[in-house]
């Protein structure tokens, strides 16, 4: 299986249990792991016979900002579907960075990762 990855995606949005996090909202990062089978795209070269990752970006920032989610968990499992249902992914892995979680410690980021596939 083939893999489109997209590292390191920066989204403002307004998830977290705390309600100043709602509402001031904080920067998440996001790595994203599309499985397809792109040997079409490998043969013709043509960008019509792939997934068009800013197209799978548009569709992130876009599912991220459409509410506001207690955990990242959920947020995490919401792109997915979107991606799931958006693109011919068979297989879609989102890992979830919080780099500002409201916690006591010295950090890089609190992170969830998840793995979703189609189901046919």
């Amino acid at each position: 299986m083939d893999t489109i990855q997209i590292r390191g995606l920066r989204v403002y949005a307004y998830h977290g249990v705390k309600e100043e996090e709602k509402r001031k909202g904080q920067p998440f990062v996001l790595d994203i792991d599309v499985c397809a089978d792109l040997q079409a795209a490998c043969q013709s070269d043509d960008v019509t016979d792939t997934i068009n990752y800013s197209d799978v970006t548009k569709c992130v920032t876009a599912t991220m900002l459409a509410e506001k989610n207690d955990l990242i968990e959920r947020a995490a499992e919401r792109v997915a579907q979107a991606i799931l249902c958006e693109f011919p992914a068979i297989e879609v892995t989102v890992t979830l960075k919080k780099p500002r979680a409201p916690v006591a410690a010295d950090f890089e980021y609190m992170a969830v990762r998840i793995t979703r596939r189609k189901t046919v």
